[in-house]
């Protein structure tokens, strides 16, 4: 039940990442912190449609 999910940035709106996660123990959406090379900074990469 594993789905690919795309990770933005809060101040670019731009997706960089890709990741996958289990829809059935986690049904809320991910934040993880990485790093923007748009921005130049870490920020909290948010879930969102891939």
């Amino acid at each position: 039940m594993q789905e690919n999910v795309s990770l933005a940035c809060p101040e670019c709106k731009r997706r960089n990442y890709t990741t996958t996660k289990n829809k059935k123990t986690n049904t809320e959406k991910l934040e993880l912190t990485k790093y923007c090379r748009f921005c130049r900074k870490h920020t909290a990469h948010k879930e969102g449609k891939v």
